[in-house]
C-alpha cells in the first residue's frame, strides 16, 4: 500500500495559509476519493479539503485552530 500526502492546496491569490476549522474524519477512518477530510478557514473564505484518493487516514499533522501554510502536508492517507 502506498502513502499519499495530503497538502494544503492553493486557495486563491495572495492566500498563503489557513487555519484548520475542524476535521470531518479521525485517524483510522476510511474515506472515499473526494470525501471531505477537513475544513480550513482564511480571512476571506472557508474551504473543505477533499481526499485525493480513497484509503485510510493514518496521520493528522495539524490540530483544530492550527495554522497551515499552502503546500504543507496536512495529513497522510494509506491508499487502497
Amino acid at each position: 500500500m502506498s502513502q499519499i500526502e495530503v497538502k494544503l492546496p492553493e486557495l486563491g491569490e495572495n492566500i498563503t495559509s489557513a487555519n484548520v476549522s475542524f476535521w470531518h474524519v479521525e485517524e483510522g477512518d476510511v474515506v472515499k476519493e473526494n470525501d471531505d477530510l477537513l475544513e480550513v478557514v482564511t480571512e476571506k473564505a472557508t474551504f473543505n479539503v477533499p481526499a485525493p484518493v480513497g484509503g485510510k487516514l493514518i496521520k493528522k499533522n495539524f490540530d483544530e485552530s492550527e495554522e497551515v501554510k499552502v503546500g504543507e502536508t496536512i495529513a497522510v492517507l494509506e491508499a487502497e
